[in-house]
């Protein structure tokens, strides 16, 4: 048994809770749209193809914005490929995940989705092998109203109204050597100035992210943000992050403090931003957009034979996840919100079959995984302001970060009383949290949690794995116990 302590006080706030930190992410990879959230054949296809059961279950799910089309496939994409007739829509080779695009679902499906699934759309640009002219092309197919050559194509596609696409992405992780048109630092920051300055000439509303680091152990980290930043600061608005996390040789407790990473990678990045805008003499300040981020087994993929030909949408990267794949994800979401002063947008990367916490069956099931469940309750429950939480907790070693605190938590305040989101990284046994919560007390609480620290869910058992009531909180209106490896959401009022 471990003890520890929280204690709760309205003054400690960090900022509004970010509706958009509740983003995911849709990209033409593997199985993530057709067959994910777009299946024509299947027996609960809408009159537009999509699968009403996925529909369902990303408005369960809470998601806000959805980013699209990816990912490292809009470096080759040519978005003109997927309007107008589809029977007249190109076949293209995808060099990025090795596979056949079809092109049966572009903008105008995409947008038409995101209006049933309740979402806003983030629009991602190919500046890999596109550039100023292409992107500002997409621009005014999407939202100039119409009268113009490209507006009234839009028009003629059956899209009367503008997409009105506030937020777009200067292209995709460029800084990696993977992308197809990967750059400089120098490079890149020039091309995505000079294309957010058009962008702007357009529309000067208009919300953009330049692309940072694709990782924190990049050779280029930090430097890349303060070249990239020093061409485009004053004609953005935000710089992503993007992130990857698993477990690596059966080292569980690292695994489990995977956030403290991610800590670190927010923290750098602001402080580059900050200091680039001193430089500057200017008074904006740089958000960050963490637009990617999850657990991925990575290695698994590195590790597996490339295809030999050019498959339509191949099942790729489709890990199954277990419980303490969840509570990792869980102390992820947890960070995200304890930096909601400069983490304004963040996308889980993605949102159907591919890494993703919804999974369905060709022309079958969908089901939950387990990591569905902490990222429901948060953008559930998370609202009002967030607090700054500090729990007094007993350390343990990981190999990977040092020492680092079991208990993980934030808390967010609204009208409706305050909401505790807490992970317990012990594998040892249960904690034991006691609660100073300046009058509050608790009123109920539940816990993601299992034996089996490996359980998954199936489509055969699809909640295996799920909240439910945490009964020890009738014992004890201030304190409860924690299970081991375990996301946990209690409500105070």
């Amino acid at each position: 048994m471990h003890d520890a302590r929280l204690t709760i006080d309205p003054a400690f706030r960090v900022a509004p809770v970010r509706r958009r930190t509740f983003g995911a992410f849709v990209e033409h990879l593997g199985r993530c749209v057709y067959t994910g959230v777009y299946e024509p054949g299947h027996p609960s296809a809408d009159e537009d193809g999509f699968r009403r059961d996925v529909l369902d279950l990303t408005r369960e799910l809470g998601v806000s914005t959805v980013r699209y089309p990816g990912g490292n496939f809009v470096s080759g994409y040519r978005w003109e490929d997927g309007i107008g007739p589809k029977e007249n829509r190109p076949r293209r080779l995808d060099l990025a995940w090795h596979s056949t695009e079809t092109n049966e679902v572009g903008v105008d499906e995409f947008v038409r989705w995101c209006r049933k699934a309740e979402v806003e759309p983030m629009m991602a640009l190919n500046l890999g092998t596109r550039g100023i002219a292409e992107a500002l092309d997409l621009l005014e197919y999407c939202n100039h109203p119409s009268g113009t050559a490209l507006s009234d194509l839009r028009v003629a596609h059956g899209a009367e109204e503008p997409h009105a696409i506030r937020m777009w992405c200067l292209g995709n992780e460029m800084d990696g050597p993977w992308q197809t048109g990967h750059k400089t630092a120098l490079e890149y920051g020039r091309l995505a100035a000079e294309t957010a300055r058009a962008m702007r000439m357009v529309d000067p509303g208009l919300e953009l992210v330049a692309c940072g680091s694709s990782g924190s152990t990049m050779p280029t980290f930090g430097a890349w943000e303060a070249t990239v930043l020093e061409e485009t600061y004053d004609v953005v608005d935000l710089i992503s992050c993007h992130a990857y996390y698993e477990e690596k040789d059966g080292d569980l407790g690292s695994f489990l403090a995977c956030s403290t990473d991610m800590e670190y990678f927010i923290r750098s990045v602001v402080a580059t931003a900050d200091h680039v805008g001193a430089r500057l003499k200017s008074r904006k300040r740089i958000d960050v957009s963490f637009d990617e981020w999850n657990v991925w087994y990575l290695s698994r993929f590195q590790a597996a034979e490339p295809p030999r030909d050019w498959p339509v949408a191949p099942p790729l990267l489709e890990d199954h996840y277990h419980l303490a794949d969840a509570v990792a994800l869980g102390g992820l979401l947890i960070t995200l919100l304890r930096n909601s002063d400069r983490v304004t947008a963040a996308s889980l990367a993605q949102l159907v079959n591919v890494i993703a916490p919804i999974m369905t069956e060709p022309g079958g099931r969908a089901w939950r995984q387990t990591t569905f469940h902490p990222f429901a309750q948060a953008s559930r429950y998370a609202a009002g302001d967030v607090l700054r939480v500090e729990p007094v907790s007993p350390l343990y070693e990981t190999a990977e970060y040092g020492e680092v605190p079991l208990l993980h938590a934030v808390a967010t305040r609204s009208d409706d009383g305050v909401t505790i989101f807490a992970v317990n990284r012990a594998t040892d046994g249960p904690l034991s949290l006691e609660l100073d919560a300046r009058g509050l007390r608790i009123t109920s609480a539940t816990t993601l949690t299992d034996p089996d620290v490996y359980a998954r869910n199936t489509a055969d058992d699809p909640d295996r794995v799920a909240p439910r009531p945490n009964e020890n909180v009738e014992q004890d209106p201030m304190r409860v116990l924690l299970p081991p490896v375990s996301w946990n959401v209690i409500h105070l009022s």
